[in-house]
């Protein structure tokens, strides 16, 4: 199936479901390896837990020995943005190009035991559920009631209600859209990959705009009432003020720019646990150059490059230097790496500053 053919039939329409999509995925993330990203400081973890009737929550960074109190059933291990922290989860997280990256969030790997769920539920957005090790019963359902079970600490469908079920084994793959009620279970210890992308309410771009345009309008003036009278009933507040203060914010301005602009450093924006490094050893400029021309440029895993409106935007700021026109420009943001180059100078100048910030660094051999 092309992308076009997907796009057109199933995205955000019904789901699909891919035997075999993806068998090859590098050293599988198992419980060792996803526990021990778990204890992580820079990673989001969470474990939930079926038992005594009721769903259980807690949130990481995790000790060792927690993990030791687990039983053989019942239980789920889960961690976004796995992409950020293993280079071999990131290449697959990259495969989904043919969607805009300012949609694509991130991806998440969970692990169960037998039994392991996290109940039937629904997601905002698009996901791709990849299987990889051990079996999976999955059910779907387009249903409309959404009503979810009261008291528990995550979000559980009351009346879940099965309309179609497949078992995945590892390499399949089962695409989902936006609040389709879907419940799996695994029936064979193993992991799922799930590819998710972002989807903010009306409500969270609204708030995010106006934070945006709260560092960016630079109103003149003072509120004043020189022709004020006495008051009869001070308490009220005056017409006239709510006229004046009305007159002074329709000041306020924004137009498609704007938006976009806006878009450009919220798209980017890194999640408040991610932090960049910068490299131990820093080559200088002219190292740096001859690295570049010999191996060209890598994004960090845990950078994100998009561009329009003539701005090339870069984990949350304008990319100054950086014209978008360019191809090598354009190559690095839609590939994530620059083949060898022998980059201009006002183009070194950014690739450096990059590198000192640790967005980027020098290809491999």
């Amino acid at each position: 199936m092309s992308a076009e053919t997907f796009l057109c039939e199933y995205w955000h329409k019904k789901p699909l479901l891919i035997r075999g999509a993806l068998t090859e995925v590098g050293a599988p993330v198992d419980f060792a390896m996803l526990s021990e990203l778990a204890r992580r400081e820079d990673a989001e973890s969470r474990l939930i837990e079926w038992k005594g009737g009721h769903w259980h929550l807690e949130r990481g960074p995790f000790r060792a020995g927690r993990f030791k109190r687990l039983g053989d059933t019942d239980w789920t291990l889960l961690v976004q943005g796995v992409n950020q922290l293993l280079p071999h989860v990131d290449e697959i997280l990259w495969r989904f190009n043919f969607i805009p990256y300012a949609r694509l969030d991130d991806l998440m790997i969970s692990y169960a035991p037998p039994g392991g769920t996290v109940g039937p539920h629904f997601d905002s957005y698009d996901v791709f559920l990849l299987q990889v090790g051990g079996r999976k019963r999955w059910q779907v359902s387009a249903q409309d009631d959404e009503r979810f079970v009261e008291g528990e600490p995550i979000k559980v469908l009351q009346d879940f209600r099965c309309e179609e079920e497949w078992v995945l084994e590892h390499g399949d793959m089962l695409y989902l859209p936006p609040r389709y009620a879907h419940y799996g279970v695994a029936l064979e210890p193993g992991m799922t990959y799930s590819i998710g992308f972002r989807a903010p309410t009306s409500q969270q771009l609204a708030t995010e705009f106006l934070v945006y345009l709260q560092d960016r309008v630079c109103l003149e003036g003072r509120y004043a009432d020189p022709g004020l009278m006495p008051q009869r009933e001070p308490a009220r507040i005056p017409d006239a003020m709510v006229d004046q203060v009305a007159e002074l914010l329709s000041q306020v301005r924004w137009d498609r720019s704007t938006v976009a602009d806006f878009l450009g450093h919220y798209l980017t924006e890194p999640k408040p646990h991610v932090f960049y490094e910068g490299p131990d050893e820093e080559l200088d400029e002219d190292a740096f150059a001859v690295a570049v021309e010999a191996h060209g440029v890598v994004l960090d895993a845990k950078t994100q490059l998009l561009y329009g409106g003539g701005v090339l935007y870069c984990n949350g700021e304008r990319l100054e230097g950086a014209d978008p026109s360019v191809v090598e420009w354009q190559q690095l943001a839609n590939q994530r790496r620059l083949a060898p180059v022998q980059a201009g100078h006002d183009m070194l100048e950014a690739l450096y500053q990059g590198y000192l910030d640790g967005y980027w660094r020098p290809g491999a051999d």
